[in-house]
């Protein structure tokens, strides 16, 4: 009689391992280590640069800020350096020009903040609108403003504001509009004009890249529920880039106060703005003009310490938006 047949035994395969399996094996310490040394090898430079460029520069100007030179008898000996403690300090606190200087910012803000970061959500939502072509034209288009440097936009502007020179000047003198860049109520403007010239672009590709995140299906879901294009960008397109609005407004207050090249070029033609406009103006001359090393070191502590409380109001507020 013939055996029974039988079936092979099957060979188990091994089980690919599953998320239930439990947490994977620890590394080894050796593992942690190169990982440490990996993390601190790319962020060496980093921290090499900035405590070379910010840490140590702050260090001097607080040295320097507590230390005036002075001349001995009628200036022919020369100067020396005498401790000051905190006289640079309470100085440039009762320095008009310095605090009228802050003044002068405070109205740039005004007018510049509103018309520059309006102006760039605007830009940003029409590019983003349903009906918009040729997207990428008009953001490069708008974009190449920021591309030309602050000091060489501020020189074409200055030729676009001189009367004979300027082809703006001549359409304004046709039409029998009398308006002088250059006066002592309108060169604020022209501050104003070529800085929201230079960065509205640049801030218009911010804000088109935070609309990019919106959820389609919000869009589409307002659509549904009768919404129209108007509405549906001031009501939902907007509130949704909240964090992008405010990390824009901080990084424009914080530019807005230490702002230089604009008056600057400006004042060279609106005598009437004065060489210390500005409080970075006024650290400049206080330096390289009147060699007052100690005040405009002093000026420029208490200018970083205005930038931080301006920045963390702006934060606070900020967040108030977003959480509202």
């Amino acid at each position: 009689m013939a055996a029974p047949l039988t079936r092979p035994a099957k060979t188990p395969q091994p089980r690919a391992a599953s998320p239930s399996d439990g947490p994977a094996a620890p590394k080894s310490p050796g593992a942690r280590r190169g990982q440490r040394r990996a993390v601190t090898l790319f962020m060496v430079p980093f921290f090499a640069l900035f405590t070379a460029v910010t840490v140590l520069p702050m260090f001097y100007a607080a040295w320097m800020s507590l230390f005036r030179e002075e001349s001995s008898g009628l200036g022919f000996g020369g100067t020396e350096r005498v401790f000051a403690g905190f006289g640079n300090f309470t100085e440039a606190l009762t320095n008009e020009a310095f605090l009228r200087s802050f003044g002068h910012i405070a109205f740039y803000c005004v007018l510049y903040i509103p018309a520059m970061v309006g102006g760039a959500l605007v830009l940003a939502l029409l590019v983003d609108s349903a009906m918009a072509r040729a997207r990428r034209f008009f953001q490069i288009a708008y974009f190449l403003p920021h591309a030309v440097p602050g000091l060489i936009a501020s020189l074409i502007w200055l030729y676009l504001y001189t009367p004979g020179l300027s082809p703006i000047t001549d359409v304004l003198d046709a039409l029998g509009a009398n308006w002088n860049f250059f006066g002592q109520d309108e060169a604020i403007y022209s501050v104003v004009n070529i800085s929201a010239w230079q960065w509205t672009g640049y801030n218009m590709i911010i804000f088109y890249a935070g609309l990019q995140a919106v959820p389609r299906e919000v869009l589409e879901a307002a659509t549904v529920d009768g919404s129209g294009a108007l509405r549906t960008a001031l009501q939902v397109k907007v509130p949704m880039i909240r964090p992008t609005v405010v990390l824009t407004l901080l990084f424009t207050c914080v530019g807005a106060i230490q702002l230089f090249d604009a008056p600057k070029l400006v004042q060279l033609r609106a005598n009437t703005m004065g060489e210390d406009w500005s409080p970075t103006m006024f650290i400049y001359t206080a330096a390289f003009k009147g060699h007052d090393y100690g005040l405009a070191a002093a000026s420029s502590l208490l200018l970083a310490l205005v930038a931080g409380l301006l920045s963390f109001v702006v934060t606070k507020l900020g967040n108030r938006w977003k959480a509202s």
